[in-house]
């Protein structure tokens, strides 16, 4: 008679990252597969999102609706405001996921889930567990100098990924036997498959020429503006080169964490590996997750 194999139960913190983060969808799925038992989810900025749908129940769909995703659908989403302070105000990302996930109470969800985000002001990582899901994804992925800031109760809220892009910290208080990070903010591997510079250009070039006639002008020229950000040299404008901080500031904080909290089972992605706008790529990205996992959870033997 075959022994019963144990059912392990994760306690699953999905990483900050961009459109890396929809290797957040692949690990997840990789872990059912594979017979683990997600009890509960932490997550940050697009870590927030992915793990959001998770608990939701409604991971599936969000993935269909991003696989409808193209360049031209990207654009349609970035309410562009070239504010002071902001690029795009978010609302109509949320909306758009509000048609597919209705907003939902965190406390009602039947998987326990917290998101992370930074008050500005006090310099603070702030938890989200009860409340809106919605208001908890926006305050989480409020990219500085990219979205608009959260305000609420005379607290401005701004990207998690400030301050703990891959909170393990919170893990310890989430049900689970195991911790399992998937964290797509990793340093550089010389192994990895990297994109060539050629295929980087290439991407440029698909996303310039998109709009004709009225929907040229401003709609056109915010387009080509965002298709320039983050290039291979950092030094093209004040934008460029706060988005580059950034993101190194997430890589070592992420490395940091970590060290720190040292999980049970990692999952490493190389920050360069995927571009952070690279929305259109759900299945590529969700399946690079996928195969991650597998090597992860092989190399682990829990």
């Amino acid at each position: 008679m075959k022994p019963e194999t144990k059912v392990r139960d994760v306690a699953l913190v999905l990483s900050s990252g961009g459109a890396r983060g929809l290797a957040h969808i692949g690990a997840i799925e990789e872990l059912e597969a594979q017979g683990y038992r997600i009890r509960s989810i932490v997550g940050c900025s697009m870590g927030a999102i992915i793990g959001g749908m998770y608990a939701a129940g409604k991971l599936a769909e969000y993935k269909e609706w991003m696989q409808t995703i193209d360049k031209k659908k990207i654009l349609s989403l970035l309410d562009i405001s070239f504010s002071l302070d902001h690029l795009v105000k978010g609302e109509k990302i949320i909306e758009a996921m509000k048609e597919i996930v209705p907003d939902v109470k965190i406390e009602d969800l039947p998987i326990p889930f917290k998101a992370v985000a930074t008050d500005w002001e006090k310099g603070q990582e702030v938890v989200f567990s009860k409340g809106s899901l919605y208001e908890a994804i926006r305050a989480s992925i409020s990219m500085p100098l990219f979205f608009d800031p959260v305000k609420k109760g005379g607290t401005t809220f701004v990207d998690g990924g400030i301050l703990n892009p891959l909170p393990l910290n919170i893990s310890k208080d989430m049900p689970g036997d195991i911790v399992v990070a998937v964290n797509v903010s990793g340093t550089p591997e010389d192994n990895e498959r990297r994109k060539t510079k050629d295929e980087k250009q290439k991407t440029k070039d698909e996303t310039t020429p998109l709009l004709t006639g009225r929907g040229r002008g401003r709609a056109q020229t915010a387009l080509n503006f965002l298709s320039s950000l983050l290039p291979d040299e950092p030094d093209v404008n004040y934008f460029t080169m706060s988005q580059r901080l950034f993101r190194l500031m997430v890589q070592k904080n992420a490395a940091l964490n970590i060290e720190l909290y040292k999980p049970d089972i990692l999952v490493n992605i190389p920050m360069d590996l995927f571009g952070p706008f690279e929305y259109d790529h759900v299945d590529k990205i969700s399946a690079y997750g996928r195969e991650k996992m597998r090597e992860a959870l092989k190399e682990s033997q829990m």
